[in-house]
């Protein structure tokens, strides 16, 4: 790229700088950020012009709008710091990063209620087959010392012994 003229560096500036306002302002393109190259593809410009160049000997010169950059990002950070979202999908994506540690959140407290679910489960198991075993050993028991005698069932479809109805 040649040389620019200064009429054609101010009309430049000029569009950078109504561009920077609209972007800033929230009005953005349907495929674009809040971003130097939406900034630059907005005003017209390579997007090279924001950055600095190498001269021939290696020394550094600041690109012909770095100046128009530099204050681009401080008036986004200022925005940014003040709480303001420009970018309706950089709000999306946080409302989706809150939402998903919220779900992480709920999946780990229900990781640990399942987990005591499964003690619980092994514990009354154990149990159960402690009393069953205890069960038969009394059956055992009683059937060896020949003394106990086995209750008569009740005849279908009449109340159990003791009832009060």
């Amino acid at each position: 790229m040649g040389r620019i003229s200064e009429d054609t560096r101010t009309r430049n500036e000029e569009a950078i700088r109504a561009a920077m306002d609209r972007l800033l302002r929230g009005d953005l393109p349907a495929s674009g950020k809040c971003d130097l190259r939406t900034l630059a593809s907005e005003a017209g410009v390579p997007r090279t012009a924001f950055y600095s160049k190498k001269n021939r000997d290696g020394t550094a010169r600041p690109g012909p709008y770095q100046h128009l950059a530099q204050e681009f990002e401080r008036r986004l950070a200022a925005l940014r710091d003040a709480g303001t979202v420009l970018d309706p999908r950089a709000a999306q994506v946080e409302r989706l990063k809150e939402a998903n540690a919220t779900l992480k959140a709920r999946l780990d407290q229900r990781d640990a209620e399942l987990e005591s679910l499964k003690d619980f489960k092994q514990r009354a198991l154990s149990q159960i087959a402690a009393q069953h075993l205890e069960i038969e050993r009394l059956r055992e028991q009683a059937a060896a010392i020949g003394n106990v005698r086995r209750v008569p069932a009740a005849p279908r479809g009449t109340a159990p012994y003791g009832s009060c109805s």
